[in-house]
């Protein structure tokens, strides 16, 4: 009779425990190693309201570029347009805050609710055109910016201040806008941003809150009887299709504040905060090169379609500074003149370095 195996058996049995151990451990590590490497930014996630048509999804692609091509494709960079990762400029920073997303744009208005002294930016005419604007974003009042609000401790640092859109003008479905007085009564669509509000109550406007996607109907169906958006955005969105005037008064420079996650941000080396800073100015160039080149072209379609354009004269459009020139102690009483004084003097200190 032969003896029984089971000495043997025991040890194939210990084989294999040590084998589904050893796969076990590997299989913990490689998770670990992977949630190790998404928390040091492997995959950068970019999410935003705007369409796959407009500056900021072309801006976003700039990005994305540099980015992948400065880290060899080790750091991925998604794309989340049109409201696919969040559906509205709360809920996009409330992800940056979570660090479940990295990157969102924001207008001031947008970001108002979180830090609300960046509605500065949103006084109407602060500035005189495209190089003071761009001049007052790039230099240090945006560094204050960036430090303040990171000091508040909102979960964002700002990376860049771009512009989406151009300029802020009024539009309207049947009644020409030529003069401040001609707006009072009507109807017009804002955001609900405070400072947005208050300029449509000192201009006598009606100022009615509307979904960005609602807006097309609304103006089909006299709900608002206009809107304030520059004529990228009426043309880009079709807009045109029932508003038939235009009136540039240009009231706002329409800044793009691009947020990088507070806490996400901290994780990074040095060297790839360096790559996202550079990436943000491939970003910002782009998303300005091409809203200054669409405009012309939107005007053109906007008149193609039917639509009147008013170019106020100096005296009609400094009825609508006089109008809102209240906008500037209601700023100040909610947040304080200091930073109307900073506005005020890189504004000044812009146009002195572009009259030299």
């Amino acid at each position: 009779m032969m003896e029984p195996e089971t000495p043997q058996t025991d040890d194939t049995r210990t084989k294999m425990v040590r084998i589904l151990f050893f796969i076990l451990v590997t299989m913990c590590l490689i998770g670990l190693s992977y949630s190790f490497g998404a928390s040091r930014g492997d995959v950068i996630k970019v999410a935003f309201l705007g369409s796959k048509d407009d500056e900021d999804y072309a801006g976003a692609v700039a990005f994305k570029r540099v980015v992948e091509t400065r880290t060899d494709g080790k750091v991925t960079v998604q794309i989340f347009p049109a409201g696919q990762f969040c559906g509205n400029a709360r809920e996009c920073l409330e992800a940056l805050q979570s660090g479940t997303l990295e990157i969102t744009m924001t207008t001031a208005g947008g970001a108002g609710s979180l830090f609300g002294a960046i509605q500065v930016l949103d006084l109407p005419y602060a500035f005189d055109g495209d190089d003071t604007a761009e001049c007052v974003v790039d230099g240090p009042f945006a560094q204050r910016l960036r430090s303040a609000v990171l000091e508040a401790g909102a979960g964002l640092r700002l990376g860049v201040i771009s512009n989406t859109g151009g300029w802020r003008n009024f539009a309207t479905v049947g009644t020409p806008v030529h003069r401040a007085e001609d707006l009072a009564g009507l109807k017009l669509r804002t955001v609900t941003a405070p400072i947005q509000q208050e300029m449509m109550r000192q201009l006598e406007a009606s100022a009615t809150p509307i979904a960005w996607s609602e807006l097309y109907s609304a103006l089909a169906t006299r709900v608002v009887e206009g809107t304030k958006n520059s004529v990228q955005d009426i043309v880009g969105m079709k807009f045109h299709e029932h508003i038939k005037h235009l009136t540039l008064d240009g009231h706002a420079y329409m800044a793009a504040m691009w947020w990088y996650s507070a806490d996400r941000w901290q994780a990074l080396t040095p060297e790839m905060q360096s790559i996202i800073s550079d990436a943000f100015s491939d970003l910002q160039q782009a998303t300005r090169q091409i809203t200054k080149a669409g405009e012309a072209s939107a005007l053109a379609e906007f008149e193609a379609a039917g639509g009147t354009i008013y170019r106020p004269s100096i005296d009609d459009r400094q009825t609508f500074i006089d109008a809102t020139a209240g906008m500037r102690d209601w700023f100040g009483e909610r947040y304080g003149n200091d930073w109307l004084q900073s506005l005020d003097d890189a504004v000044e200190a812009c146009q002195v370095d572009l009259r030299s």
